[in-house]
């Protein structure tokens, strides 16, 4: 008795692109598409990793007393992300900046934690405060300051196709929001002017 080889389990989404593939006018089976829903299942379960991460994790077990109670600033950091409305990029720079209260946080958890957030579909309005919420709830900090510069591909390559627009968005917690002083520090360290 010969044993039938077991099937290859399909991918849902490779599935669904393979759909897609055909609904769009192309042949799914034609030699440079096969590996294609394969392919692009594997980069939206990458881009969208952000979903089985929990934050706390991320930054839990770098945080340290100090008596540092200066502002901390990384600038910078690379976002890429994927708008909700047209599951499209956006990418551009975080600047994140805290001003310790006994506590500080590894510096390279900052830019881990915006990874987290940007690895789920976004909005850049929401991913800014998500990050500016993580941190303050982690370090309990006199403040926090975000702020996002990005280019969405969704107003580039459709829709208004303007290239030369970025979005800037910012979220500020504490001192940040109520000590002007502390604000226009932060943002002529980031290079850009208070308007």
């Amino acid at each position: 008795m010969t044993t039938q080889p077991k099937p290859v389990p399909i991918d849902p989404i490779a599935g669904i692109i393979r759909e897609l593939l055909a609904e769009l006018g192309e042949d799914p089976d034609r030699e440079a598409l096969l590996r294609t829903p394969a392919r692009v299942a594997e980069s939206l379960r990458f881009l969208t990793q952000g979903y089985g991460v929990d934050v706390r994790d991320v930054i839990r077990d770098a945080v340290y007393a100090e008596p540092y109670e200066e502002m901390v600033l990384v600038r910078d950091v690379e976002v890429y992300s994927l708008c909700e409305h047209h599951l499209l990029p956006f990418y551009g720079r975080a600047h994140i900046a805290y001003m310790p209260r006994g506590r500080i946080v590894g510096l390279s958890k900052l830019p881990r934690v915006v990874d987290v957030f940007a690895r789920r579909l976004q909005v850049q309005e929401r991913l800014t405060t998500q990050i500016a919420e993580a941190l303050d709830e982690a370090l309990h900090p006199y403040g926090v300051a975000v702020v996002i510069e990005a280019f969405h591909l969704c107003m580039m390559m459709r829709g208004v196709q303007k290239q030369n627009s970025q979005t800037v968005t910012s979220a500020l917690t504490g001192v940040f929001r109520s000590d002007p002083k502390t604000r226009s520090e932060f943002l002529e360290l980031i290079g850009r002017r208070p308007s």
